[in-house]
């Protein structure tokens, strides 16, 4: 039987629980009230005000069960509840090479396999754009140390160089592909030298800021972008000359007539999702490598401390420059291929929210690990496309799924790294 301490002890924890929870839910009460109490009702009289204090206190009641329950969980399995036991996390990370090639194998036969449509090849298509670009993202954030905000802008740097010139003057595909990375990097370069002397939160608003200059300027130069109506009609790669199409012009020929089969438009579908995870796993090839090579190094000196990075003779300047160009270079191969891909573009497609996704996918998986930026990528961007059906709830999962995560891995999925070199004693 208990003891009388221990009774009053539980029941003084489930009030602080209790207390805890009410005020979590009148916190809760307060900020749906605004959002979610009132709304604006179209009839045939006008506008007219609608109340929806039903669901208010719906919110209320959800956040007020959430807190006590959590309380109590607390208080059963400890501080951090949600966070996994070693003895989880552990053989996961001891299993990463593994794991990494299971995954490789999978994305390769992925259309093959019988479960394979149009509609999870496309999906997976747009995830591996997410990838590389949080491949990309990792070198500036996770390897140098070095918040950006504005990534996105590199990005539309790709897209909108690969629209242009294919558009204007008819290159294809797999020669604008060098130059959009190029033209990517020198922006980068570009945003480097303003930002040397920046760190942290000031880096972060300056980049947060070149980021929304690249959009307002590609929605106001119209004569070169063509403003808020975006840039149609870009072109497909083509398969060394062979179109993915029903029909080619003359002294062409269509990939379906060359093997000699019937045209499906999944062919283009699945052609696309090839090059994307070829790009991808070149991204991540030289991501690996480059790490174990003086400059990667030197990023990672950098992260760590740039006072003692300038005490071992490196330069700083050089340092935070060849790292803003070559995740931009990545970011700018992604926008090159995205742009083929919709044959579309307008600046809505490279709004702030994308940078915050593709940031959110390397702080979630683990800054500076390369697998844990691809499943990070499938739970932020895969997941939710295949729940499109809830679109006014996809931003609620979104950042509940951030909440539970940094609650449970609060520094990533895959947060720890095998060191870049390793020194071995000498031998006797």
């Amino acid at each position: 039987m208990w003891r009388r301490s221990e009774v009053a002890a539980a029941g003084g924890e489930v009030r602080r629980n209790a207390i805890d929870a009410v005020i979590g839910g009148l916190v809760a009460a307060a900020l749906a009230l605004p959002l979610l109490g009132f709304r604006l009702v179209d009839s045939a009289q006008g506008l007219s005000l609608g109340f929806r204090f039903d669901l208010v206190l719906w919110a209320a009641l959800a956040v007020a069960a959430g807190r006590f329950a959590l309380g109590l969980l607390g208080g059963v399995l400890g501080r951090h509840p949600l966070r996994p036991p070693e003895a989880l996390i552990g053989p996961l990370s001891r299993s990463r090479p593994w794991l990494g090639w299971a995954m490789i194998a999978f994305a390769a036969l992925l259309p093959l396999l019988p479960f394979a449509d149009r509609n999870l090849i496309d999906k997976a298509t747009l995830v591996l754009i997410y990838v590389m670009l949080g491949w990309g993202l990792n070198i500036v954030v996770g390897l140098a140390g070095l918040l950006d905000l504005g990534f996105v802008a590199f990005y539309a740097v790709g897209a909108y160089s690969y629209a242009l010139l294919a558009v204007n003057f008819g290159w294809s595909f797999w020669i604008c592909l060098p130059l959009a990375g190029l033209l990517a990097a020198g922006f980068g370069i570009a945003l480097g030298f303003p930002v040397l002397r920046l760190r942290g939160d000031y880096l972060a608003i300056v980049t947060l800021g070149f980021g929304e200059i690249i959009r307002v300027v590609l929605q106001n130069w119209q004569d070169l972008t063509n403003g808020p109506q975006g840039i149609s009609g870009i072109p497909r790669p083509s398969l060394f000359g062979l179109r993915f199409a029903a029909s080619a012009p003359e002294g062409e020929t269509t990939f379906a007539e060359f093997f000699g089969i019937a045209f499906a438009a999944e062919h283009r579908v699945t052609f696309l999702y090839f090059v994307i995870l070829a790009l991808a796993l070149a991204t991540n090839l030289f991501a690996l490598r480059i790490r174990r090579l003086p400059i990667g190094r030197a990023w990672e000196a950098l992260r760590e401390d740039e006072i003692a990075c300038r005490s071992l003779g490196l330069n700083p300047t050089t340092v935070k420059l060849s790292a803003f160009a070559t995740g931009a270079m990545f970011a700018g191969f992604a926008g090159s291929f995205f742009a083929t891909r919709q044959g579309f573009i307008s600046p809505e497609s490279f709004t702030f929210i994308e940078s915050a996704v593709i940031l959110a996918i390397v702080v979630l998986g683990g800054m500076g690990s390369q697998i844990g930026v691809v499943l990070a990528a499938l739970l932020l961007v895969g997941l939710p496309e295949w729940f499109r059906d809830l679109q006014q709830y996809r931003m609620v999962a979104f950042g509940g799924a951030m909440v539970l995560i940094m609650l449970w891995r609060p520094s990533g999925l895959l947060a720890s790294r095998n060191p870049t070199v390793r020194l071995h004693g000498g031998s006797r």
